[in-house]
């Protein structure tokens, strides 16, 4: 077996005298085959060692014997102390007595225990492995355990699984070329070794064989990986950019970013692109553009639901925040998206939840730093000013847009956009268009309105035409443009407010050419609010 890090990570744990090593994974198997093939190399491990596993249904087991009357753990414990040979024991599933099951309680006396045979381990040449499920380390013993990340399979590892797998297989029913096979083992980068055998199996079945197609139903187990976290939600969007009305400078930005995480992209030597933090007032396509972004970019969406991030037992949410992480860099490439991310990170100043909310954004803004895996991120904000500064440095994210009240030319793009999506139906006559000049009579008639407001009125005038039993007029969404007092007019104060933080720290989302120059309407000061741009003018013109 080739060498890899971890390999030889653990061999130098193991030579140096470590007493404990943690591997929070559940690739049991997978680790201990690797274990096994560390020991067996004399390069790696110079003395000869013997390996036990421990599991509380079986006790200490090798591959010639099993010690009796070990399934206890402190009575496994004593005989690991007792025992003479040079070894490698895996304990399997011990955070349950380290207080990590939600259900139990610290086992204290397993714990000194532990602590009490330290001195015969150092003094010798026996070394535990904890391998479980989740990381849970008592304060007792945090300096005196290793943790050792296990990494899930690469590429390489999961094309020798398909290949065993097509082996099995009748020839007449694989239609797969290499380049098919190299496609099918990198989609499902992410899954454990078991969990890329569940999804290859399952399509062998549902295709009779294997094609191409595969793809989609590892994509599919790759959802499951994403809802068993409790975390995250997989959000499924058949949007595309054209259902964007307007923020062109943004859309171009991203379009620009599309397929960084390739192999040509590695060719130029450019790093995967960190993420984006879009802001601005509420109701003007924040939220659409994440969603809008996974089908542009091909790449599977993950909400965060940063509620769900807090739970309320003592040290969960900090679990919850590296659990979210570690999924979202298992599925990569993927897009995480945190929507109202100031809901999570606003109350650190208060303190008046003893330091959690303070730890998760620390978790967080570490991750943001230092992420290697291509995990964009892109967060939403309404209000900014709640955000903590470390957040918004240049760093974290590669830019800050503002998403400013849509323009006259945004408008017209908007009202196009939602009516073309509401008139589709065949079966009903309708009386409008959405061509240039009703679109934009629509527009100059809705200064001021946000994106939201717009395909709501829409939407009040298909009422309108529904209830008369005729097809929709432009009267129609002219009423309901009278009838929609907007967001600008109750919430001017906040928006104004908004822009004067936008003007130097974020970049405009709407593109130069969408800008208008238009005198102000029939109030002056209301129409200069109306038509002023929050955020620096940067054009991302391809």
């Amino acid at each position: 077996m080739k060498t890899n890090k971890f390999m030889t990570d653990f061999a130098n744990l193991v030579n140096a005298g470590f007493p404990y090593i943690y591997i929070p994974s559940y690739e049991e198997e997978r680790i201990t085959n690797t274990i096994k093939n560390v020991i067996s190399n004399k390069d790696l491990i110079k003395s000869e060692r013997k390996l036990y596993v421990w599991t509380q249904t079986d006790g200490l087991v090798s591959d010639e014997t099993k010690i009796r009357d070990t399934s206890n753990p402190i009575n496994a414990i004593e005989s690991v102390a007792k025992a003479t040979e040079d070894a490698i024991y895996i304990f399997k599933d011990f955070h349950i007595y380290f207080g990590g099951d939600r259900n139990s309680r610290p086992d204290y006396s397993v714990i000194r225990k532990l602590r009490d045979i330290i001195p015969s381990l150092k003094s010798s040449r026996k070394t535990i492995v904890f391998i479980s499920s989740k990381l849970a380390i008592p304060c007792d013993m945090e300096k005196e355990i290793s943790i050792l990340d296990f990494d899930l399979p690469n590429a390489e590892e999961i094309q020798s699984l398909l290949e065993e797998l097509i082996s099995g297989l009748n020839p007449e029913n694989v239609h797969l070329t290499n380049d098919d096979k190299i496609s099918l083992s990198r989609s499902a980068l992410g899954l454990t070794m078991q969990e890329a055998e569940n999804a290859f199996c399952r399509a062998i079945v549902k295709l009779k064989g294997l094609d191409i197609n595969a793809v989609s139903i590892i994509h599919e187990e790759k959802n499951q990986v994403v809802k068993k976290t409790g975390v995250l939600e997989f959000v499924k969007s058949d949007l595309n950019i054209d259902d964007i009305g307007g923020l062109e400078n943004l859309k171009k930005w991203l379009i620009r970013r599309n397929d960084s995480w390739s192999e040509r992209a590695q060719a130029y030597n450019l790093p995967a692109p960190k993420g984006v933090l879009i802001t601005g007032v509420p109701g003007c396509g924040k939220s659409l553009t994440a969603k809008a972004m996974s089908a542009i970019w091909g790449l599977p969406l993950l909400k965060l639901d940063m509620g769900k991030i807090f739970g309320g037992i003592v040290g969960s949410s900090e679990e919850n925040m590296r659990k979210a992480i570690a999924t979202a860099e298992a599925v990569s490439p993927s897009i995480l998206w945190v929507d109202e991310i100031e809901k999570g990170f606003s109350g650190l100043k208060s303190g008046g939840d003893s330091g959690t909310s303070a730890r998760v954004f620390g978790t967080f803004l570490t991750w943001m730093q230092e992420k290697t895996d291509p995990v964009f991120v892109i967060a939403t904000a309404n209000d900014i000013s709640s955000l903590p500064p470390e957040l918004l440095r240049k760093g974290r994210f590669d830019e800050i847009f503002f998403v400013d009240l849509p323009t006259t030319r945004e408008r017209e793009k908007i009202f196009k956009v939602h009516i073309n999506k509401r008139i589709k139906s065949s079966s009903v006559q309708h009386e409008i268009t959405a061509d240039d000049a009703v679109c934009k009579e629509l527009a100059e008639l809705s200064a001021g309105y946000v994106g939201a407001e717009i395909e709501q009125i829409v939407i009040s005038a298909m009422y309108e035409a529904f209830y008369a039993n005729r097809g929709l007029r432009k009267e129609d969404i002219i009423k309901a443009i009278k009838e929609t007092v907007p967001l600008s007019s109750t919430q001017r104060e906040q928006i104004l407010e908004l822009r004067a933080w936008a003007k130097e720290r974020a970049v405009l989302a709407t593109a130069v050419d969408d800008r208008e120059k238009e005198s102000p309407s029939d109030n002056d000061e209301n129409g200069s609010f109306i038509n002023a741009q929050g955020g620096r003018i940067v054009d991302f013109d391809l």
